[in-house]
């Protein structure tokens, strides 16, 4: 999904890599990956009460959208982490590569233990698109806030749904284990769902590779007993149903 960002929220500025840097506390290697990486950063948008006529809320004022043109077909993910410490806003990022483009979030709070510190989750991406792909407006939300958790709610199902599929499990049309009429699950929770399926899937493709490379017996016996606790694991996550609280706009 693509959102048509309004006329007034253009802004267009060319942001500088070593501004990044300075804001980062880049290091040579984050650097290195800029160059190798990163072909231009514009601060493309900005949504913000006076260029979309929202209120504000608590945790969100603006939003502000990043169009990133890659060198490769790939971006390391660190690049994108470092943009978003060294901008106090919540970003949305839009990667450019060979005529396609795609959206990219990871979800941005303040901290509750000092709010002038930010809480940066892992990163969501949608498929690639073609650059002239049709694009939605954006959706129809109360204030900032609630608009933010609107805009990444279809990126974090979507890439919950890639998992469960991956995984096999047979859980894809269902990734939250939630009936179609139940009522919305908060965003965080889908967050926290979606990471947590991520990281023991990732655990049991790491399990899949040691005992493809073990060759004692017994040894092979204790990584697939640790392997079925795994699958155990995992499938308890996709079958869990999440806290079933409305979004609070």
């Amino acid at each position: 999904m693509l959102y048509d960002w309004p006329r007034a929220t253009a802004f267009g500025r060319v942001i500088p890599k070593n501004k990044i840097y300075e804001h980062a506390g880049a290091s040579t290697a984050l650097k290195d990956l800029f160059v190798r990486e990163v072909d231009q950063i514009v601060w493309a948008h900005k949504l913000a009460p006076e260029t979309i006529n929202l209120p504000a809320s608590k945790s969100v004022t603006e939003i502000q959208v990043f169009r990133i043109a890659q060198r490769e077909g790939s971006l390391d993910m660190d690049a994108l982490r470092a943009i978003d410490r060294a901008i106090p806003f919540p970003l949305l990022f839009e990667l450019v590569h060979n005529g396609r483009v795609k959206l990219a979030v990871a979800y941005k709070r303040p901290s509750e233990a000092d709010s002038s510190k930010w809480v940066l989750g892992d990163y969501f991406e949608g498929p690639w698109q073609p650059e002239d792909a049709q694009r939605m407006p954006l959706p129809v939300a109360l204030n900032m806030g609630a608009l933010y958790e609107l805009l990444l709610r279809p990126l974090v199902e979507q890439q919950a749904a890639r998992l469960l599929s991956h995984s096999g499990s047979g859980f894809a049309k269902s990734p939250f284990g939630q009936a179609p009429s139940a009522e919305p699950v908060p965003l965080e929770a889908r967050i926290a769902h979606a990471e947590a399926v991520k990281v023991k899937t990732r655990e049991i493709e790491r399990i899949k590779m040691r005992l493809a490379r073990e060759k004692q017996f017994n040894k092979r016996i204790a990584i697939n007993t640790e392997l079925r606790a795994a699958k155990q694991e995992l499938e308890r996550l996709l079958s869990a149903s999440a806290a079933s609280a409305p979004i609070q706009e």
